[in-house]
């Protein structure tokens, strides 16, 4: 009996529509790269084992997919860790590989590996696909692409400004307003860590904090009671929870509380900074709004961070987000360079370009022209327009079979074909064709040798 066909979960087939929709934001996305002073790399799927675990946290590595050993791997495991039967123990043992979970820690290992070869600042993009052990869910999948753009060599803020900027210019192309991008600073949760008397617990703070919205408040708190963090400390941080409104008096409320934290105050003073800056160049589809309780749960955030939220009328999460990770290089043995870098997440903001019809409809999985076959004759001529049609930028096929006319019309129709091209006989007697637009029905006729006139005719 054949198998019953089928994908793991959290994965994905796309169909050619689907393909061609994706490109698009892609290719949106690497050209504004590329016009903020952005090169592309691309680094392995998989990493060292080594390479990967401890640089997100606890939650984070427990999503780490790992690749197993090749050949008979249990059979070099010791009898008494294999009895253990401890996860963490074993694992290291029988996987030395594991798929990588984002695109910013391999980044961080290649400058480190290649520091001699690098132009200081270097600026980066990378746009490959990650994956994650995550409970797939709508706008959450198990393998996703993740579009990077990253500067390494550089503590200056005004990387952070930039980078808000160019999240303006994707978006704007791509005609999605209402774009918000959430603004923190970890030294402003450092700051508040310090000044609750949880400075010890940082890390744990952070990652209850994170889930806010996800959990709520009351979730929340008893998540840091039971990791530890005093109710005093909690009930201390409370009015902060639920902080919003003006930027200004976000700052001024931040600057009363963190009053006696130095670190906090220089995270206000850095968001400040990042506020006046892109006050010079006001944003055109994007809103910034200072979010005290935007954790970022991955550790190796250092400065400002950032999270870009989808217009209100779509239900989902993050469509892009990211931050500053001074210390990053430094656990492969490079230190002293500043970094800091966002990521697009393409699979959502699909999913909020369909929900929104913001998809150009010129967006077709089929060629620009088609040409009906009716016959050896005729097809021979359709081959040679065709490749002279290709050669003018003009995507073209030739129907393969002499099949009824209806038939072929129906295939050209299915694939979105702009014009569809007809030599009948009397048409091979003229040397003639006729091209007809699918959208209106006119016909045109032009002759055989008239390709210039032909391109003009079906150019976008």
């Amino acid at each position: 009996m054949a198998q019953k066909p089928g994908i793991p979960k959290g994965t994905r087939d796309f169909s050619p529509e689907e393909v061609m929709k994706r490109q698009y934001i892609m290719s949106c996305i690497s050209s504004h790269f590329k016009s903020f002073g952005f090169s592309p790399i691309e680094t392995p799927s998989f990493e060292n084992y080594d390479t990967l675990m401890g640089k997100y946290g606890e939650e984070g590595d427990r999503l780490i997919f790992k690749i197993l050993n090749s050949g008979d791997f249990l059979s070099k495991v010791p009898a008494s860790l294999y009895e253990e039967k401890n996860a963490k123990t074993l694992t290291p043992v029988i996987s030395e590989k594991a798929l990588r979970y984002d695109l910013t820690v391999p980044f961080a290992r290649y400058v480190a590996m290649h520091q001699n070869e690098i132009n200081f600042p270097f600026k980066r993009y990378q746009m490959q696909p990650v994956w994650r052990a995550d409970r797939p869910q709508k706008g959450r999948f198990r393998e996703f692409y993740q579009c990077d753009a990253d500067v390494v060599g550089s503590n200056s803020l005004l990387q952070e400004v930039e980078l808000i900027q160019l999240y303006d210019s994707v978006f704007s192309e791509l005609g999605l307003s209402g774009v918000t991008i959430q603004l923190n600073n970890r030294k402003i949760l450092s700051g508040i860590a310090e000044v609750i008397g949880a400075t010890d617990q940082l890390v744990d703070f952070t990652v209850a904090l994170d889930k806010l919205d996800k959990i709520g408040p009351q979730k929340v708190a008893q998540e840091m009671l039971e990791k530890g963090i005093s109710q005093t400390a909690i009930d201390t941080a409370a009015p902060l929870f639920d902080l919003s409104g003006a930027s200004a008096d976000v700052i001024q409320v931040l600057q009363s509380f963190l009053s006696t934290s130095e670190i906090g105050l220089e995270g206000v003073s850095d968001l400040e900074f990042i506020l006046k800056a892109l006050s010079r160049t006001p944003l055109k589809s994007c809103s910034i709004q200072i979010t005290v309780t935007l954790a970022r749960g991955l550790n190796y955030y250092t400065g400002a961070i950032l999270e870009v939220a989808a217009p209100k009328e779509v239900s989902i999460g993050a469509i892009g987000g990211g931050g500053r990770y001074d210390n990053l290089t430094s656990i492969f043995g490079l230190k002293d360079v500043g970094g800091v870098g966002i990521s697009f997440g393409l699979d959502r903001i699909y999913l909020v370009l369909e929900a929104l019809d913001l998809f150009p409809k010129t967006i077709t999985t089929g060629p620009r022209v088609m040409f009906v076959n009716f016959g050896e004759e005729a097809s021979l001529i359709a081959i040679q327009i065709a490749h002279e049609l290709r050669g003018q930028g003009v995507s073209s096929e030739v129907y393969p079979t002499a099949h009824k006319m209806q038939k072929q019309m129906k295939y050209a129709h299915n694939r979105s074909v702009a014009y569809v091209v007809i030599i009948g006989e009397t048409e091979l007697r003229s040397k003639t064709l006729i091209l007809k637009n699918m959208e209106t029905g006119v016909q045109q006729s032009f002759s055989q040798t008239e390709i210039s006139e032909l391109t003009t005719a079906v150019a976008l």
